[in-house]
């Protein structure tokens, strides 16, 4: 089974990582622009994100669990594509601030042979978003006593 795990530390409290998880203007700020979010599961949310040559996928989500400051997790799909995948965000406090775990299992459904469902490049993709996206998102929020 394809599965992508991307860990990343962050030094903000993880009150400050949620919000940036789960907070529909905050999520623009680094990963993608939601029309609309609610950390409750059943609560269905789409976005639209470019691939290798530009192509235009819109993808279909679902929460299916959240455990405030802990855990937030919903199925990923493709609109007019076959497959269904989860995607897991776990938090955990350690001594420089906190930890944030990506896992997305079930890649092994999405289309083979094209490169945009390459399991590299889901990894690309995680690597981006949480050491560049969120890491610049979060830089001006380092006052771990906050």
């Amino acid at each position: 089974m394809r599965t992508v795990i991307v860990e990343e530390t962050y030094g903000v409290r993880i009150e400050k990582v949620w919000k940036a998880l789960t907070e529909k203007e905050e999520m623009k700020k680094w990963y993608f622009d939601l029309s609309e979010f609610k950390p409750e599961v059943g609560f269905e949310f789409k976005f639209t994100g470019k691939g290798s040559k530009g192509e235009l996928y819109v993808h279909r989500c679902r929460v299916t669990k959240v455990i405030p400051m802990t855990m937030l997790q919903y199925s990923w799909a493709y609109e007019n594509r076959e497959g269904l995948s989860t995607v897991t965000f776990d938090l955990f406090e350690v001594k420089k601030g906190t930890l944030l775990r990506v896992t997305h299992t079930g890649l092994d459904s999405f289309p083979q042979g094209h490169p945009d469902f390459a399991l590299d490049s889901f990894q690309k993709g995680w690597n981006s978003l949480l050491k560049d996206g969120l890491r610049k998102y979060l830089a001006n929020e380092t006052d771990l006593s906050a």
